[in-house]
């Protein structure tokens, strides 16, 4: 408790120095937000100047910081697809949320904030750089999957546990780690430091200190019980992870190919469940059991068939829609480099035109009102602008044009994807329907013989008066076949409505299947046309609005220089 109290007073300095600042309102990160950090971001000057002209286009965005804004909730960040540095630090955060979508992030700066967990960090699989310094986490936890991890620090925070270092194991990129400020790295009976450089093998750096190979050594033969024993733990627990791993991506794929739960005797396994008509049937004995063998082995041949079929045309199904995708992406790649070109042209000549544009301003600024000379520059701004315009609008006219051609022809792809694939899957079930349909004379026949079979015993028991014999659900059978034929019809209809059942089901997911995805790519096609007419508009809106603030800049700037 001692040592936890130390920890919080350590930081009362800093959170005071913090504390002090001129804080803006707290708030939640906003698009606003977002757009005026870009802005300020880095440049001086000119450069800054003409920075601010350009139009936020945030999937360029790679550089984000929101560092002393007073942020008490992360949000919005979702706009920024293409970020690979974000700086939250120095603000009020309490929680790590919603930047699960940012798969693209390397550094994520979250020091000196008020977390108390670490969480909602899996799905970024490209985090290099993670500092949690400063914060009020008294645990390590759910980092194992940030697989190229390299840069760890979470020194200054409330863990005064060991539970959770030794998971950092499994972080086989993590080559630096920063502890130091926690309770944990004061117990004056506990090396901390060695413990770490014994359990964490891929350690390059402690505490930002270069680990010599006489200090691991020295560290492991003190913590080598320890070692041991977390060394076999892990070599299960990875054991574990690898079954698990190949029998979810088996479960998957056959889920994938409408075939789950048919490559055993699942499906037969079912159609006696719950069927007491058949139990009652079975009880014949070895007449029966014979029977049923046989008609589990015609099952069971059938189910295979269908189970491989099902992942052959799987493979094929599969390579059609790899094929749809990568044909759409590299369309929208080719657009977006030819559309990118025309930016970058436009943007130079926007770049001489208000160069021009500027010297002719200035020069307006000191002429005589009215005076020829005036009269003359006049008309040179007018040009400009007309020139300006006429240019701005025949590159958005080519970018509306390159964008509907695409967004017609991505339409017109995906309808003959559709026709392609409702085929694919159309000679699946019809080709599986056959193996159904045989499924459902094997019922039959099945039935029949024990029909025959039962009727038999029961006739045979009959002749030798040997009725004790017979089991008691079987007795009112004997010698009323109709009472027998009762219980066989009951057991097929249970037998073939398990078989139709799982057919139903298979033609259902696999109607499903192509609607889903044909909704899905549609939607995120719609989104995508919507964003880029969006983004478009946007530039023109910001181009036009960059010269008609021109004028009162110049006429500003010229001011500052008199005074």
């Amino acid at each position: 408790m001692d040592d936890e109290t130390s920890t919080q007073d350590s930081r009362e300095p800093i959170r005071a120095f913090l504390e002090e600042i001129n804080f803006p309102e707290p708030g939640i990160i906003n698009l606003e937000m977002i757009k005026s950090a870009y802005l300020e971001e880095g440049q001086r000057g000119e450069t800054r100047r003409l920075h601010q002209l350009e139009p936020v286009v945030l999937e360029r965005i790679k550089t984000l910081r929101l560092e002393f804004k007073n942020i008490l909730r992360i949000d919005h960040l979702w706009v920024l697809p293409n970020l690979t540095k974000l700086c939250l630090n120095c603000n009020k955060i309490e929680v790590i949320e919603h930047i699960g979508m940012l798969t693209a992030l390397k550094e994520l700066n979250l020091s000196f904030n008020y977390i108390t967990k670490i969480e909602n960090l899996e799905t970024l699989v490209n985090l290099e750089v993670l500092s949690l310094f400063s914060n009020h986490i008294a645990k390590i936890e759910n980092l194992e999957k940030l697989e190229k991890l390299v840069i760890l620090s979470i020194g200054n925070n409330l863990i005064n546990k060991f539970d959770g270092i030794e998971r950092l194991r499994f972080v086989s990129s993590l080559k630096v780690l920063n502890l130091e400020g926690n309770p944990i790295a004061k117990l004056t009976d506990f090396p901390l430091s060695q413990y770490v450089k014994a359990i964490l093998p891929q350690l390059n750096y402690y505490e930002y200190v270069f680990i010599k190979d006489e200090m691991r050594e020295a560290a492991q033969k003190r913590f080598y019980r320890e070692l041991r024993e977390i060394e076999g733990k892990q070599e299960k627990e990875i054991q574990a992870r690898e079954t698990e791993a190949r029998e979810h991506a088996e479960a998957e794929r056959l889920a994938s190919s409408f075939v789950e739960h048919l490559d055993g005797h699942q499906l037969y396994e079912s159609m006696w469940r719950g069927d007491e008509n058949g139990r009652i049937l079975m009880l014949v004995g070895a007449q029966t059991q014979e029977l049923s063998e046989e008609y589990a082995k015609d099952v069971h041949e059938l189910t295979q068939s269908i189970y491989k079929l099902g992942l052959a045309r799987f493979s094929e199904r599969d390579e059609e829609v790899k094929d749809f995708t990568g044909s759409l992406q590299q369309g929208q790649q080719q657009l977006q480099s030819l559309g990118q070109q025309q930016i970058d042209e436009f943007l130079q000549y926007r770049d001489k035109c208000f160069e021009e544009a500027s010297t002719t301003l200035r020069r307006l600024e000191t002429c005589e009102e009215n005076s020829e000379e005036h009269l003359q520059l006049c008309e040179a701004m007018d040009k400009i602008n007309e020139q300006f315009d006429d240019t701005l609008h025949d590159m958005w006219h080519s970018l509306m044009a390159q964008e509907l051609h695409l967004h017609e022809a991505v339409e017109e792809s995906t309808l003959n994807f559709e026709r392609r694939i409702s085929r694919l899957m159309s000679g699946f079930v019809e080709e599986a329907q056959l193996y159904f349909l045989q499924l459902r004379d094997v019922c039959q026949h099945f039935a029949h013989n024990m029909t025959d079979t039962v009727c038999r015993y029961l006739s045979h028991k009959l002749t030798l008066q040997d009725l004790d014999s017979v089991p008691k659900e079987l007795r009112s059978c004997i010698d009323d076949r109709e009472a027998v034929l009762k219980l066989v019809a009951d057991m097929k209809a249970t037998h073939i409505a398990r078989v139709e059942e799982r057919e139903d089901r298979m033609v259902s997911r696999s109607k499903d299947f192509i609607d889903n995805l044909i909704r899905k790519r549609s939607k995120e096609e719609n989104e995508r046309h919507r964003a880029k007419i969006l983004e478009i508009n946007s530039f023109m809106e910001m181009m036009t609005k960059a010269l008609s603030n021109l004028p009162e800049e110049i006429h500003q700037e010229l001011l500052n220089l008199k005074i």
